[in-house]
């Protein structure tokens, strides 16, 4: 089990990355949070196995036709123990 900070910087808000986040995490079985942040970016938190964290992060980096990421920073962080879904964080 792992849980990884990542900040997402590019066309991101406004283009349904958030629930493509979502979607992307619930598919794999994933927990954590996404949200937008001020600055234009989002804000991440993804727990779980690892591979299937790979997996992810490699989806959210390719994006879809209307979500373009141009720069990812991912950080490991601590384990939340018994988080149970993957939400819109606020």
């Amino acid at each position: 089990m792992k849980r990884y900070h990542v900040i997402v910087e590019g066309r991101v808000q406004g283009v349904g990355f958030r629930g493509f986040c979502m979607l992307q995490a619930q598919r794999r079985d994933l927990t954590g949070t996404v949200k937008n942040l001020s600055n234009g970016m989002v804000e991440i938190f993804v727990q779980g196995d690892e591979v299937k964290i790979d997996e992810f992060l490699t989806a959210v980096q390719k994006g879809d036709r209307f979500i373009r990421v141009d720069d990812m920073s991912v950080k490991e962080t601590a384990v939340v123990p018994n988080e149970k879904r993957f939400v819109y964080g606020w």
